[in-house]
């Protein structure tokens, strides 16, 4: 099966942690120490009281090079232990994290399916400062690579 190209396709990254799920999930949900996982990500703020829920809205400091710019995502899905997902009200994507066991570790996948619509804010900005959308997809779909190994390591850490 091939992966279709463009910006137009699910982006995924996955493996396997070797550590219990409840670490996992402790490290993925501690949203202040997101941008140690990802390569884009400056900070990530709750902008509502209540902590972390459905409804809950995040300001997001994002950087690629020089270019820093802010997104608003509110969270969509909670199921504690297996499924956090985000939707980015500025772009239209829906970032998803799942955790399950998977035999003496933890399987993580990190996915963003095609956005349904693309907001005319991203469809502007991203080929004005970010070089174009499948350009960008192609760099996202790296970094949540990264992000992932790098949770993966946190994880694993003594």
């Amino acid at each position: 099966m091939t992966t279709p190209a463009g910006a137009d396709r699910e982006l995924r990254a996955e493996t396997t942690v070797d550590a219990p799920p409840e670490r996992v999930w402790a490290l993925l949900t501690d949203f202040g120490r997101m941008p140690d996982w990802s390569p884009e990500l400056v900070r990530m703020l709750p902008l509502k009281p209540g902590g972390m829920r459905v409804g809950q809205w995040y300001l997001g400091i994002n950087r690629r090079g020089a270019v820093v710019w802010p997104t608003r995502s509110v969270l969509a899905v909670l199921a504690p232990g297996r499924t956090v997902a985000w939707d980015t009200r500025s772009s239209g994507a829906r970032w998803i994290w799942e955790i399950a066991p998977d035999r003496a570790g933890t399987r993580v996948v990190h996915r963003r399916p095609v956005p349904g619509d693309l907001t005319i804010l991203s469809k502007v900005f991203a080929p004005l400062a970010l070089g174009g959308s499948e350009g960008h997809a192609d760099e996202l779909e790296a970094g949540m690579r990264q992000t992932v190994a790098r949770l993966k390591a946190a994880a694993e850490a003594p």
